[in-house]
């Protein structure tokens, strides 16, 4: 292969490419820098075995933070990816352990990642030498009964596990099978701390109060050593996540580990004209390379050739070229589908031996396969991968030459991490990051300064959910009788969540010299009752009508909008009609079809406002206050529409008869000043003022992860012309999860800035109608109508400054 071209003659050479229609709309070189160390004092076995690992010197964020794990403080590490962040733990854990004994529990979110680590501290281990005391075991869902009783008959001092694992086969078992560990656990290290948001982060918070409890029960108090991507509140979120004091945390987010320069571009793919030609009918939004994209700057039509086309061209190009690649891609099957491709493509070109070293990496592969491509990345054999965010984390490939990003990850702190892959010692990478059309993807191309500049996102998670308390309280005093100061670990809501508990049955009040006990009443594993995943309970299987093997379960609310009756259902490849939703049997029959539409329900929705908890006035309107309420939503899926794929057009309505749901949950809402509706049904009547608010929600909601750690399907909305809590036309904004996981609390607090932003992706976008990099939503139960641009810039205008 001839030399590879640098960084720079590459990207002039793409800017020449047929499919390349301006689509660079920002090109900035990030300089490197030189690694900065500190002397760490360190018993000598462990130098040693450092040493023999190539870690001679440790940089002064990793000597950072051994200094005040040592110094007894909890910590959190918020550095960027490949910077060595394990060692802040791995020297503490190894010291405590050669010196008395003292014990580790490593928390990791993916087994891929926890397998990893594993076998890193276990080589570390083997080189202290015979007696250390150092033993590593992992302990998962994956491991045979048998595995797992050998692991707790050895007793490790550095055990590495799941959430998942903790809550359902460690902390249940703790007095009988666990003592041995708990009572001398004194680290427990939470990696990617980050990834507990939402609902999963709100179930994690809860199983680590319960740990902090039992640990309590067994004399111990470990230190929690956090490591986090770079987001706004590390501190706030760990001390949430793990039930600790903010106070109690020490920050340390100063990388000190060498890089590379690296050449970002933000590439937009190019707009087709406002009749949509050139787009396929594969139902991805897959393109060809016709005349029909431009980047024209009037009348377009917001539609945009797909980016998965934009990255499969962009990296067969720099495999060909000599470059190791990496693209990251969202879904399992689009990884799939693109490694293949990819490859076929350099097969026509002639690039053989490249075209064999293409492959494809998600969760779903055997433990045996990711390692086969971890070792390959490093070792230089494997030359492109197309990957899910499953190597956003931490496990170690080592250095690559560029990455591909395809479709804007929701979060600049993801964007970053999977950057964090390109680089290779002093060498120039390149990271490419590739816009959807969607609008946030779209506001931060018209917007790189954003991209750069732009405040971290906060993560966001909610340890006093009122859906999810009472279950880990039940399981809490399963593993121990609960007593009144446990209201320590579960805040002020604990004593009315025991009494509704007993008044239910499910915990036994027992009066002791020592006060007042709850016992859980011994009937059934409160922690096998519920799911760290979800809030909701209820499931509906899905069967594949051939063979009756349920191929998925969704939610009951997922079920009524996926798998009613004549919806398109897709799974592992294969395209599905549902024929029958059984909600009796809470079962769904399926049926393969050729079908070349997809279908979309449509609904009515209902807020009533429970109770109103927060008001301030904005700004830019001091008679016009935004509130944050606790809310009931209804829903009524009326019936679906069948969707040409190719141009998004509806090609057939049918009627349904589903049972209403309801969602009790937290909300943020917004009335529309008197004055300003007048103006707004002055520009454009009925029709353009119900255009303008429900334009102004849609835009709202598909900010939010701009500054929250947030996918915008977390998030739900309505737009009304008359509420009756209000008097006036509303705005809904609400948390699409029972008791709400704190999204729409935050958006509160950030109301005036969420505003502002919307209105600029509104008024800046140069389709003429509403396209989906401004107004439209792929979630509006009302397909898109009505919708109105000019209304809701007015609107959104006034209400920010």
């Amino acid at each position: 292969m001839d030399e590879r071209p640098t960084v720079d003659a590459l990207v002039a050479d793409l800017r020449d490419r047929p499919y390349y229609v301006d689509q660079i709309r920002d090109h900035r070189r990030v300089e490197g820098r030189e690694a900065t160390h500190a002397d760490v004092d360190l018993e000598s076995r462990l130098e040693t075995a450092l040493s023999n690992a190539g870690i001679d010197r440790l940089y002064d964020h990793q000597a950072a933070a051994i200094g005040a794990v040592r110094d007894g403080d909890n910590v959190v590490l918020a550095t960027p990816t490949a910077s060595g962040k394990s060692l802040a733990y791995t020297v503490p854990a190894f010291e405590r352990a050669m010196d008395h004994g003292g014990r580790t529990l490593y928390l990791g979110p993916q087994n891929a990642l926890i397998a990893d680590q594993a076998e890193t501290l276990s080589s570390l281990a083997r080189g202290l030498g015979f007696g250390s005391r150092v033993s590593v075991a992992e302990y998962t869902g994956r491991q045979s009964k048998s595995e797992k009783r050998d692991v707790r008959d050895r007793g490790p001092t550095v055990l590495l596990s799941n959430p998942d694992m903790l809550h359902y086969g460690i902390l249940p078992h703790a007095h009988r099978l666990w003592e041995w560990f708990f009572s001398s656990l004194e680290t427990v290290v939470i990696d990617e701390i980050h990834g507990y948001r939402g609902v999963f982060g709100s179930h994690v918070s809860l199983v680590l109060r319960r740990l902090n409890r039992l640990c309590e029960r067994f004399d111990s108090d470990p230190q929690y050593v956090c490591c986090s991507a770079t987001i706004g509140n590390p501190i706030k979120h760990a001390a949430r996540v793990t039930g600790r004091e903010a106070s109690t945390f020490r920050l340390i987010d100063e990388d000190a580990s060498a890089t590379g320069p690296k050449h970002w571009l933000l590439w937009n793919p190019p707009e087709y004209d406002a009749n949509g030609d050139g787009r396929d009918a594969t139902g991805d939004g897959a393109t060809t390379d016709g005349p029909a994209a431009s980047n024209g700057t009037t009348g377009g039509s917001g539609r945009r050739r797909s980016s998965h086309v934009e990255t499969k061209n962009l990296f067969v190009d720099l495999v060909a070229e000599g470059f190791q690649t990496l693209a990251f891609t969202r879904a399992r099957q689009a990884a799939e589908r693109y490694a293949t491709e990819s490859a076929s493509d350099l097969r026509e070109r002639g690039h053989h031996d490249a075209a064999s070293s293409v492959t494809a990496y998600q969760a779903a592969l055997t433990n045996d396969r990711r390692r086969e491509i971890e070792a390959g990345l490093h070792d230089g054999s494997v030359r492109g991968v197309w990957s899910t965010n499953a190597l956003e984390l931490g496990v170690d490939v080592g250095e690559l030459d560029a990455v591909l990003i395809d479709g804007y990850p929701g979060t600049r702190m993801s964007a970053f991490q999977q950057a964090g892959r390109a680089g290779r010692g002093d060498d120039e990478a390149l990271v490419i990051l590739l816009g959807g059309e969607d609008q946030l993807d779209q506001y931060l191309l018209r917007h790189p300064e954003e991209f750069w500049e732009g405040d971290p996102e906060r993560a966001v998670c909610d340890p006093e959910n009122e859906e999810l308390l009472p279950d880990h309280v039940a399981s809490a005093a399963a593993e121990n009788w609960l007593n009144t100061a446990d209201d320590a670990h579960f805040g002020s809501q604990f004593a009315s969540v025991v009494s509704d508990l007993t008044a239910a049955g499910r915990l036994d009040r027992r009066e002791t010299d020592r006060g007042i006990r709850w016992l859980h009443d011994g009937d059934g594993s409160p922690q096998h009752e519920m799911s760290l995943r979800t809030i909701e309970r209820r499931e509906i299987d899905l069967l594949d009508s051939r063979s009756n093997d349920v191929v998925a379960s969704l939610s009951f609310a997922e079920a009524l909008r996926d798998a009613h009756e004549g919806a398109i259902y897709h799974h592992q490849g294969q395209t599905y009609e549902v024929r029958t939703l059984d909600l009796d049997r809470d079962v769904a029959t399926l049926q393969p079809t050729w079908a070349d539409y997809y279908t979309r329900v449509r609904h009515d929705k209902t807020i009533t406002v429970e109770a109103d908890e927060r008001a301030k006035s904005l700004s830019a309107r001091p008679d016009t206050e935004v509130r944050f309420a606790e809310v009931t939503m209804r829903k009524q899926i009326t019936g679906f529409e069948r969707r040409d794929p190719k141009r998004g057009e509806t090609i057939g309505r049918e009627s349904l008869d589903l049972p209403e749901t309801t969602l009790r949950t937290s909300a943020l809402y917004v009335t529309v000043p008197r004055d300003v509706e007048r103006e707004m049904r002055e520009m454009g009547g009925e029709y353009g003022f119900n255009g303008g608010i429900h334009a102004a929600e849609h835009g709202m909601i598909s900010l939010f992860p701009l500054s929250f750690l947030c996918d915008r399907g977390d998030i739900g909305g309505l737009s009304t012309p008359h509420h009756p809590h209000t008097g006036q036309s509303t705005i809904f904004i609400y948390d699409g999860y029972p008791g709400g996981v704190g999204l729409t609390e935050s958006g509160y607090e950030e109301i005036e800035t969420l505003l502002r932003r919307t209105g600029e992706v509104i008024a800046d976008c140069d389709c003429a109608d509403g396209c989906p990099a401004c107004v439209q939503s792929p979630h509006c139960g009302n397909a898109n109508d009505p919708l109105s641009k000019a209304e809701a810039v007015h609107l959104l205008d006034a209400l920010s400054e």
